[in-house]
Formats: C-alpha cells, structure tokens, sequence
C-alpha cells in the first residue's frame, strides 16, 4: 500500500493546487458579481455543460479503465491503444452532435435547469450557456486522456490539468468586472479547450499515439456500450439531483441558485482533494485485482480505501457544520458578496455537510462494483436514492426553504451508501465490515470531540477580536489548527490502523 499512499498524496497535493485556484475563481466571480442575475446566469451556463459530461464523461472514464485492462491483457499494446483511438474519435462525434443539437434548443435547456428564470435572468443565462455548449467537445476528449494517463500511472498531470483553465477564467472575470460580463463567459470557454490540450503532451510521453480508426462493431466497444448503460443511468442520478436542487432552487429568491453553488464549491473541494484522490488511484488497481482475481489483495484494498475515506472526512464534516457560518464569511464576504449571502451560503453548507461523508464512500463503493464489473447495482440503489430525494426536496423545501433542499440531498446520499454496502456484502460476502465499523465509531467519537474544541475555541477567542477580516480569519486558523491537532492526537491514541498512511507519508517527505 505505500505505492498507493504515496500515488495518493502526489495526487492530494496536485487537487490541493488546481482546487485553491478554481476556489479563488469561485471567490472571484462572488467578489465580481455577489449573488445577482449574472451570477445565477453564469452558474447556469456552467452547469449544464458539467451536468452533461459529469454523466458522458465520467460513464466513459469508469468504463474505459476496467476495459483498457481487458484489452490490455487480451490484445497487447497495439490493441489497446487502437482501443483507446477508437473511444477518442468516437466520443468526438458524439461531441459534436451534441454540441450542435445544445445550441439549437439552449432557450429550452435553460428552462430546465432553471424554471424559475424570466426576463433579463433567463436571456443573459441563455446567451451564456450558447457560449459554453461549444467547449464540450474538449471536456469530453479531456475525461478520455484523463484515463488514459492513469491507466499509465500518472495522476498529476490530470490533477493538474484544471490550473490553466482556473487561471484564464480568474482573469476573463476580473476583465469582465470592468469590460462587461461577456468577456467573462468566452474566458470560461477558453480555459475549457485548454484542459485538454495540457494534458495530450504527457499521455503522449506516456505511450498515446493518434490513429485515424472508428470501429463501431468492434467487439470490445460492443462490451463498453453495454457496460456503459447503467453506469450512464447511475452517473446521471447524481446529475438529476443537482438539476432538481437547482431548479427548485431558481423558485427561491434572487441569489439562491448562487447560494446553494457556492456552498456546493466547497462541498466539492474536499471531495476532490481527499475522496477524487483515494478513488482515482485505487480504481485501476481494484480493476487490476479483480482482472486477476486476487480477492484476498483485493479485499484488503477496499477496507484501506473504505477507512481511509471515513478518518479524513468525518473530522472536516464536524468542523464545517460547527464552523460554517465564520468559513463563509472569511472566504466570501466582500465586495457585492453581502451578510444575506453569506448567511444564506453558511445555511446550506451546514446542511450539505451532513451527507459528506456519504458523498465521498458512494464514489469509493461505486468504483468498487465497477471494477468488478458490476455496473448495474450502483445504478439501481443510485436511482431508488434519486426518488427519497425528490420527494424530499419537494416536501422539505416548504418548511425550510434552501436548507430543506440541501439537507434532503444529504440524507438522501446516506441512503444510497446504507444500500451499497447491503449490495457489496451480497455480492462479495466478507469486505472488512468489522473493521471498517470499529474505524468509522473511532473517527466520528474523535470527531465529536475535535468539533466541540473547534467550537469553542473560535467562539472564545473571538470575545477579544472583531468579526470579519484578517483578524477572524487567523483566529478560524488557530481553532482550525488546535482542532486538527486533537483530532490527529485522538486517532493515534485510539489506534486507528490507517493514520499509519497518512504519517508513513509524511515522514518520507519529510526525510527528503
């Protein structure tokens, strides 16, 4: 396991880099436009190409990794890179029809994924998303050389590979602030080509070789297409949630939609720093194992995966939901970013939170079953999770307005792990179930007690400081600081096994 902890943090540090930026992007566009129709509009725009490759893109990197191995092992080199060419030109035609049909009917896209839009608010979100539906070609050729450089063991480069394109939408949208909001959006199109191309100079270093091949009858692409199916449908679930949260979300008050994006951005963070991480490395060694039928190596993996995901984010779960309201208002209260927003982003952060843990295990058990080739049971407890939530949404939103919606998400998500892990004992008998509880009761009693420092900490010292500013952020620090620090001491005292990665970890960068 220390290749895998040591792929594990090279990829944390790299998500750690691209995230810090796409946050400060985030607080960029907060600071620029606050909560206001530009800003819900510029959501929108961006949330339609992401819904749609979020469940394109990421159905065919699940898929393809599994596939490549089979390939791999079947046909050799040559075959599987011919394999590889094949999904790449294949998935550009797709692209293309896609893009061609989203800006023929965007009026009626938008009116989707936000029903709640009218007059100036709808026209501005159409005009931005006809502007982002042509980068979907490149988003979806950047999910094909994502894969293909892990399959080769390079995860770096696709941690990475979102720095430029932050970095060119942070600038598009401090130009926009004072040459109009349209800069901002074709600087959004701009970083997305970019993506891709960053990222063709290593996988061809690692091996990729362009090859002018489609192949629809290929038998290895028949298989692909019939995996691909459930995973589109389970993928598409999650989408489906976001799209309802949103949309309901758009019959709120003017700034909602920004609110719950907001909030959801930091949801995101931790997940694609410590969750992405942890599934992207370990997903081509399961599917390695499982091609192997090494099940005692196997098993092994999925406890280490399972636990590792449970002892990072428990603790940050506690601290957000304790911390919520002083994290928003550090990192987003300034400029036309107001006390409503944050209040409004501090709510239904705190509520996201509660599902983070499950955010993180549905990710981690999902590419468990697909690297066993199972691809139908995630989509089955996927889609019963989408219904509790629905009628949640519909029922908690008038009681609680955007809290409802965001809480509904969260125990909706704690569902559908309760189902995975049912579903993974049916399938696989013994998975360390015995472990994985006696880590999870260890972590949350640490975390427990690690929030009410964290609590208290920062409510005493803010008695002798003010609120907001450079003050309360070194004061969030230290409770931050002094939180983490107890909840470390706690898991090494109660003998958590899998801190051992963590600190085996750190001592060798340390060494060096």
């Amino acid at each position: 396991m220390s290749k895998l902890a040591r792929a594990t943090f090279g990829l944390m540090v790299a998500t750690i880099i691209a995230k810090i930026l796409g946050f400060g992007r985030e607080l960029v566009l907060a600071a620029g436009y606050g909560t206001s129709i530009y800003s819900d509009a510029y959501v929108t725009a961006m949330n339609i190409p992401q819904v749609i490759f979020a469940i394109i893109g990421s159905t065919l990197a699940t898929v393809l990794i599994p596939m490549y191995m089979e390939v791999h092992r079947d046909e050799g080199e040559e075959g599987s890179l011919k394999f590889v060419n094949n999904v790449f030109n294949l998935v550009v035609i797709g692209c293309i029809v896609l893009s061609i049909l989203g800006f023929i009917f965007t009026e009626e896209i938008v009116d989707v994924f936000a029903m709640g839009y009218e007059g100036e608010a709808l026209q501005v979100a159409i005009n931005f998303t006809r502007i982002t539906i042509l980068g979907i070609v490149f988003t979806g050729l950047s999910y094909v050389m994502t894969s293909y450089l892990q399959i080769k063991n390079d995860f770096i480069t696709p941690g990475l590979s979102s720095v430029p394109k932050n970095v060119i939408i942070i600038v598009a949208t401090l130009l926009s602030i004072k040459y109009g909001p349209y800069i901002m959006i074709w600087g959004t199109l701009l970083g997305m080509v970019s993506e891709f191309f960053i990222q063709v100079p290593y996988a061809v270093k690692a091996g990729y070789r362009y090859v002018p091949i489609i192949k629809i009858k290929d038998k290895y692409i028949k298989k692909m297409a019939w995996l691909i199916a459930p995973v589109l449908i389970g993928v598409a679930v999650n989408q489906v949630n976001t799209l309802v949260d949103r949309t309901l979300a758009s019959t709120l008050p003017a700034g909602t939609v920004s609110a719950l994006n907001y909030s959801n951005k930091l949801i995101s963070f931790v997940i694609a720093i410590f969750i992405t991480s942890i599934s992207s490395v370990i997903y081509p060694i399961l599917s390695q194992l499982s091609n192997e039928n090494n099940k005692e190596r196997f098993t092994a993996s999925v406890i280490k995966s399972i636990n590792c995901v449970i002892i990072l984010v428990l603790p940050i779960t506690v601290g957000t939901i304790v911390l919520s309201l002083p994290i928003v208002r550090v990192l987003f209260e300034r400029g036309a970013f107001d006390a409503r927003g944050t209040s409004l982003t501090a709510m239904a952060l705190a509520m996201y939170s509660v599902g983070m843990v499950a955010y993180g295990l549905r990710d981690v058990l999902g590419k468990i079953f697909y690297s066993l080739q199972d691809t139908k049971t995630p989509m089955v407890n996927g889609v019963i999770a989408m219904g509790v939530n629905m009628v949640m949404d519909v029922v908690f939103i008038q009681f609680w307005g955007l809290a409802g919606l965001t809480l509904a998400t969260s125990l909706s998500s704690l569902a559908c792990i309760m189902l995975l892990f049912r579903s993974l004992r049916k399938k696989i008998g013994y998975y360390g179930q015995d472990k994985i509880a006696k880590a999870t009761v260890k972590s949350l009693v640490a975390s427990l007690i690690m929030g009410a420092v964290a609590y208290y900490s920062y409510h005493y010292m803010m008695l002798f400081a003010n609120t907001g500013g450079k003050t309360e952020f070194i004061v969030l620090m230290i409770a931050v600081i002094l939180a983490t620090a107890v909840y470390g001491a706690l898991v090494i005292l109660f003998k958590v096994d899998e801190i051992r990665i963590v600190t085996d970890v750190v001592k060798r960068r340390l060494k060096r």
